[in-house]
């Protein structure tokens, strides 16, 4: 079943191309420390290791005054780190001439070193020695220009697709099982419970969502977890629907006709028996329910009452595009990732839903 269900998949060029993109997207978003961090990977100082991007190392370990965590990207640090009392003339030709910041990997010759990630800025990290006013335009140190705050555009979206698409999974997961729930209560018992659950959500589904989102967002302190709160109470409306109809064709079949003759409980039915034949339909309509749940938390964020203040996200990324028309490079790039991450997810949808089509 699953092996045929795959090679359908996979005939669908389009779909499957799509599917090995958005893998490839999420893993590289998902390990964004990695790839863009104003701290380095490793750091090797008097034969010691550190990982500055996991723990907070004082600045006395690398012999400075101040208690405090050390700042990689000053020049003065970074020196201090690569030179002993008789390199110290090696170390001065090492230093970049480009910003703070050197190369991906530092060496001294005794023996320290620094390996910095691919991108030398974090979400939050702000560039003091721009040429120009922010924002300013693409360089070849920031490669999508900064922000209207200084900070890298590259960096932002990074961490803001990572946020967006953590966001989208969770509440798709947390949505698929309200859904079941609600549809197979609905499809297996039918009857008054049919009625009351169904005359619910088709008055809940006439809410205007995104007004009462807007309205709930303002009200409450927004952070990561309130926003999958509050969106949970209506994204799982578009699947039950199909759920309840799985369920409503299924019950009458003949295996569970005789589940029933044999003594199962209804609850064991419902899941092990209609559940299962039923899957296709809400698998088909994961990648469509993740695209929703991405635009969402993109409109709110766009509006101002998503993710707190300071946080990465495509939709600030827009709203500062808005804001700031001359820089073409703020909206141009937020429009160019959503549509991206949006397409793949359609495409990666209409095959998982051809792969399931029993006419087909």
């Amino acid at each position: 079943m699953q092996q045929t269900w795959f090679a359908k998949f996979k005939k669908n060029k389009r779909g499957y191309y799509a599917f090995i993109a958005f893998a490839v997207i999420f893993l590289l978003t998902f390990f964004a420390e990695i790839i863009a961090n104003d701290k380095p990977i490793m750091v090797r100082f008097g034969g010691h290791y550190y990982f500055p991007i996991i723990s907070k190392i004082s600045e006395t370990k690398f012999g400075g005054v101040f208690e405090t965590e050390a700042d990689y990207r000053d020049v003065a640090v970074q020196k201090m780190i690569l030179q002993n009392e008789d390199d110290s003339k090696n170390v001065q030709k090492n230093i970049s001439k480009q910003g703070n910041a050197y190369s991906a990997a530092n060496h001294s010759d005794s023996g320290n070193f620094i390996i910095w990630p691919l991108l030398h800025f974090s979400y939050d990290t702000i560039n003091y020695n721009l040429q120009t006013p922010a924002p300013s335009k693409p360089t070849a140190e920031n490669l999508l220009g900064t922000d209207d705050n200084g900070r890298d555009v590259l960096a932002r979206i990074i961490y803001g697709v990572r946020i967006s698409l953590i966001f989208g999974i969770l509440l798709t997961i947390f949505s698929v099982i309200i859904a079941i729930f609600l549809g197979a209560v609905q499809g297996y018992f039918a009857g008054f419970v049919d009625i009351i659950l169904q005359r619910f959500t088709e008055i809940w589904s006439a809410m205007p969502v995104l007004f009462l989102l807007i309205i709930m967002s303002s009200v409450l302190e927004p952070s990561f977890f309130t926003l999958i709160g509050l969106m949970l109470l209506f994204s799982w409306m578009s699947l039950v629907v199909y759920v309840r109809a799985e369920f409503l064709r299924l019950k009458n079949f003949e295996f569970v006709m005789a589940a029933k003759a044999l003594g199962a409980s209804n609850w064991r039915i419902i899941v092990k028996h209609i559940l299962p034949n039923a899957s296709s339909v809400i698998i088909s309509n994961l990648p469509f329910l993740l695209s929703g749940s991405i635009i969402t938390l993109t409109s709110l964020d766009f509006l101002g009452l998503g993710m707190p203040v300071g946080e990465p996200s495509l939709g600030e990324l827009l709203a500062q595009g808005k804001n700031n028309i001359t820089a073409w490079w703020l909206g141009l790039s937020g429009f160019v990732v959503i549509s991206v991450i949006l397409t793949l997810l359609i495409f990666i949808g209409e095959a998982v839903r051809d792969a399931f089509d029993a006419r087909k």
